[in-house]
């Protein structure tokens, strides 16, 4: 499979050498760097790019590629709000996109204990509940996207539960899920989701090695979209 890096940080690096291990031919590299330089038919080379890239330029990227009928594979978070538009466009170009907020298949099992621990919690709200998440000081958005997947994933199911913002000193309402975002050090990921009462605490966490797995998911994500159109995820692939 051909395939081009939208973004070539440390993690279009890692995606590079595991999509070569498995076979693949990386046939464009694009970054900051050289973004004006590369032509639409450099893109058209490639079979579907794979984007980690920058909040900012994310959408430009997925449009760029629905114009030249190259399929998407997106890890970059903090342009949901955009989502509407990149899904309209998409089907208007009759082009694949794949996002995910997290491509570690632990993390997908972990959204999906997320939202059944958050059903059983919906009888009890003696309990309060918290997400907290740590990454890299690299990252550029915060919360996470992850953790705004775990926040959604229980909003969808507790019904104590109004909306989530990210946690500051003066109390939030009751009805809305605190979110803390820490960047640390080199930390890959971390996630916790915590329900807390007077007298005991329920938590359940996610925390990420290395980046091994959420690149080693994209390129997993980029084979599974050969072939394929429309919006698709993790569910998708993984079956559940």
């Amino acid at each position: 499979m051909k395939i081009a890096l939208l973004g070539y940080g440390r993690m279009g690096k890692t995606i590079e050498r595991i999509a070569v291990e498995r076979g693949h031919q990386i046939v464009l590299k694009v970054d900051i760097g050289n973004r004006d330089k590369v032509t639409d038919a450099q893109l058209r080379e490639a079979e579907v790019a794979i984007d980690f890239s920058a909040p900012s330029v994310a959408v430009e990227n997925y449009k760029w590629c629905f114009n030249n009928g190259v399929t998407v594979v997106s890890g970059t978070t903090g342009w949901l709000e955009q989502w509407q538009e990149v899904v309209e466009y998409c089907g208007q170009k009759g082009c694949g996109f794949f996002y995910a907020s997290n491509f570690s298949v632990g993390v997908n099992l972990f959204f999906q204990l997320n939202a059944y621990l958050a059903r059983l919690m919906g009888g009890f709200n003696d309990y309060k509940v918290y997400i907290e998440e740590t990454h890299h000081i690299h990252k550029l958005d915060a919360p996470s996207g992850t953790a705004i997947t775990l926040a959604q994933g229980i909003l969808d199911h507790h019904p104590a539960y109004k909306s989530w913002e990210l946690a500051h000193e003066i109390p939030l309402p009751e009805d809305v899920i605190p979110v803390t975002a820490k960047r640390e050090g080199e930390v890959p990921g971390i996630h916790t989701v915590l329900y807390k009462s007077e007298v005991d605490q329920i938590q359940i966490c996610h925390s990420a090695f290395s980046r091994e797995g959420f690149a080693y998911g994209a390129v997993l994500a980029a084979e599974f979209m050969q072939g394929k159109k429309g919006i698709l995820g993790m569910k998708d692939m993984l079956k559940i």
